[in-house]
C-alpha cells in the first residue's frame, strides 16, 4: 500500500451497489445503505476501492459502523487506515467519543484503544440510530474511545 493514494471518499450513487456487495459478503447489514448513504465512505489506494466504513454523527458523539476491508488486501493495514480517516472526519465535526458495535472485531478495535463498555452506557443520541436499534444483535460488543 503507497500511503499516498489511499483516499476516504463519501460514497455516492455509484458506490452504494459496491458499499451493499462488501457489506454482504461479511455478514453486515445493508437494509440502511440507500436510507443513510450521506453516512458511508470509501477508501480507495489509487483508483481502486478497498473497504467501506460508516460514520454517524449527532453532536460531540459518533457512531463508527460498517468497517470492512475487501478482503483481497486484507492485512496490509488498510483497516487501520480506514478507522483512523473516520476517526479524523469525526474529530473534524466535533465528535469527542466514537462508539460502534461489533460482533467479530473487538480485538481490532480493542487494538485501536476502543474500549467494551455496556451497550445500555452508551449515549441516548447512538442508542437511538438504527445500528443500535434494529440492525445489530443485542449481543453485538458496544465499545467506544475518546477522540
Amino acid at each position: 500500500m503507497d500511503e499516498t493514494t489511499l483516499d476516504l471518499r463519501r460514497a455516492d450513487g455509484g458506490d452504494l451497489s459496491y458499499v451493499e456487495r462488501l457489506l454482504e459478503r461479511n455478514g453486515l447489514p445493508t437494509e440502511d445503505v440507500r436510507s443513510k448513504p450521506e453516512c458511508f465512505y470509501v477508501v480507495y489506494d489509487g483508483e481502486n476501492r478497498v473497504g467501506i466504513g460508516g460514520l454517524e454523527t449527532d453532536g460531540s458523539v459518533g457512531l463508527l459502523r460498517s468497517v470492512v476491508v475487501d478482503r483481497s488486501v486484507r492485512g496490509r493495514g488498510y483497516g487501520a487506515r480506514l478507522c483512523e480517516s473516520l476517526e479524523t472526519k469525526a474529530r473534524d465535526v466535533g465528535v469527542e467519543t466514537l462508539y460502534l458495535l461489533t460482533t467479530t472485531a473487538s480485538e481490532f478495535f480493542s487494538g485501536r484503544d476502543y474500549i467494551e463498555i455496556d451497550r445500555s452506557d452508551a449515549p441516548d443520541a447512538v442508542r437511538r440510530t438504527t445500528e443500535f436499534t434494529d440492525l445489530c444483535p443485542t449481543t453485538a460488543t458496544c465499545m467506544e474511545k475518546s477522540l
